[in-house]
């Protein structure tokens, strides 16, 4: 996590444990930024004109979520997030159950094809897995400890979030996809499958 000292222009200075270098990659709430100045204690990273018309800019006040660009050799484990959100999502409704809480989050109709059953999604930068796929949305289930070390805890009907999706679904529609629609049917999957 960070505090956002200011946002001010282009120009986004968080305040960090984390000890940044000039032109680092750190994702700010799920969106990849530069670092384009660092003091002792601080960083701001640049955003473009195209950056703030797709984030939720409303949520860069307080505190924000940080995950600076894995490393070549650096430990994989989780999720493969890019830091390249693809729209805004919104929470439309929170359930708690118990030990976990259930979050619901609208999307555009355009990007619900990319979210799939035990897929992944980020949500302003933490990773999460889908556990049901609706008509226009989808249920995520999180733990307390997610909650309680996230902008999670803040979250209420109608706040919006950054939003990445699979990054799987989103290569695999693509390269397959005939004349800007998906191009394969679950039969056509089902005979390419049989080939191998």
């Amino acid at each position: 996590m960070a505090e956002v000292i200011s946002l001010k222009n282009n120009f986004l200075t968080l305040k960090a444990k984390h000890k940044a270098k000039l032109g680092d990659s750190i994702a700010v709430n799920g969106a990849c930024l530069t670092v384009v100045r660092f003091t002792s204690d601080t960083f701001t990273v640049e955003l473009s004109p195209e950056s703030q018309k797709i984030l939720a800019i409303e949520n860069y006040r307080g505190k924000v979520h940080i995950e600076p660009a894995m490393m070549m050799g650096d430990r994989f484990e989780g999720h493969i997030v890019q830091g390249h959100v693809d729209c805004l999502g919104t929470i439309s409704e929170i359930k708690n159950n118990g030990n976990s809480t259930d979050f619901f989050i609208s999307l555009p109709n355009e990007y619900s094809k990319y979210i799939i059953p035990k897929g992944s999604v980020t949500i302003d930068g933490v990773s999460l897995t889908v556990n049901e796929v609706l008509k226009d949305s989808f249920r995520l289930t999180i733990i307390p400890h997610t909650v309680d070390n996230t902008l999670f805890k803040r979250y209420k009907v109608g706040t919006k979030v950054n939003l990445e999706t699979d990054m799987f679904a989103r290569y695999i529609y693509n390269m397959f996809k005939k004349d800007g629609k998906a191009g394969l049917s679950w039969n056509d999957v089902d005979r390419i499958m049989a080939t191998y």
